[in-house]
């Protein structure tokens, strides 16, 4: 089954081998070495970098996530500083945005304007965002945000859980672009020392769907990226092991820098995963 496609950046991504995604909340610990940070996963390899916009009521995420959500709020982060520093952003990887559907929804609306997501997507796609990361956002109402996404040419990306089946999948499936997240586990975000048995059944549940798989929920190493990626996935998302280390850098004061190198280092640790998964599938698959 063919989806819709609009970012080039995104598809581009995800043509050849394995795309490492990963995710950091925007503004943590501030602004300026939040900048940093991300410009270093983009070093370490990143094909599509998720930045994480803050909202106050993060229902997808864990401990970790959400305290990197309190921290760049209280650091003074909002929607037009977000745009503001993804439109300062130096990456050559392609960029999304992962937020709440308030956010996007009520986005303007106090500026003589209507609330809704529009707005917000042409903000974002003049800021140089190539899609959107919903987590809470039902397919049953994603109309209004997919025809904003389609008009403005980005991505819209979903989650699917390791329960969705039938019609809900199939809603789904028909509205994503760009990539599925596939979501290995249960439960909310956080890393793991180990890969869920969730993870095969799930992309198996994929197969007929003509649309990248990327992994996230758990995925904390570079043997869990090969494992996941020489399973099937096309690519995987990586999100509290990398803000783990910023959590880390602010505990022990470490300087900016020092906290940059720790984070390239890990991407490249997680991105030679995802190639070495990659290879192993092809020579699998050739033999």
């Amino acid at each position: 089954m063919a989806q819709p496609a609009n970012s080039d950046a995104v598809a581009a991504a995800f043509a050849d081998g394995a795309a490492f995604v990963p995710y950091l909340v925007v503004g943590d610990p501030d602004y300026e070495s939040s900048m940093a940070y991300v410009e270093a996963l983009d070093r370490g390899g990143a094909d599509v970098i998720e930045l994480g916009l803050p909202f106050s009521e993060p229902i997808a995420e864990g401990s970790t996530i959400q305290e990197a959500l309190v921290r760049s709020l209280d650091a003074g982060m909002t929607p037009d500083r977000f745009f503001a520093f993804a439109e300062e952003l130096d990456v050559d990887a392609a960029v999304v945005c992962m937020t709440y559907y308030n956010l996007i929804y009520q986005y303007g609306a106090g500026d003589a304007g209507s609330a809704g997501p529009r707005r917000f997507v042409e903000r974002a796609a003049a800021a140089g965002i190539e899609g959107l990361v919903v987590p809470d956002l039902p397919a049953e109402e994603a109309d209004p945000l997919r025809e904003a996404c389609d008009e403005f040419g980005l991505d819209l990306v979903f989650i699917v859980a390791p329960t969705t089946r039938g019609d809900r999948l199939d809603r789904i499936m028909a509205n994503v672009s760009g990539y599925v997240y596939v979501q290995a586990r249960l439960g909310t975000t956080g890393a793991r020392s180990d890969v869920s048995g969730q993870t095969t059944e799930s992309l198996d549940r994929l197969r007929g769907y003509d649309v990248p798989k990327a992994v996230g929920f758990g995925i904390s190493t570079g043997e869990h990226a090969e494992r996941i990626v020489a399973g099937g996935a096309d690519g995987v998302i990586v999100g509290s092991a990398l803000v783990d280390v910023v959590a880390e850098g602010v505990a022990d004061d470490r300087s900016t820098a020092a906290v940059a190198d720790r984070l390239e280092a890990l991407a490249r640790e997680l991105k030679d995963g995802a190639e070495r998964g990659y290879r192993a599938r092809a020579t699998t698959a050739s033999q």
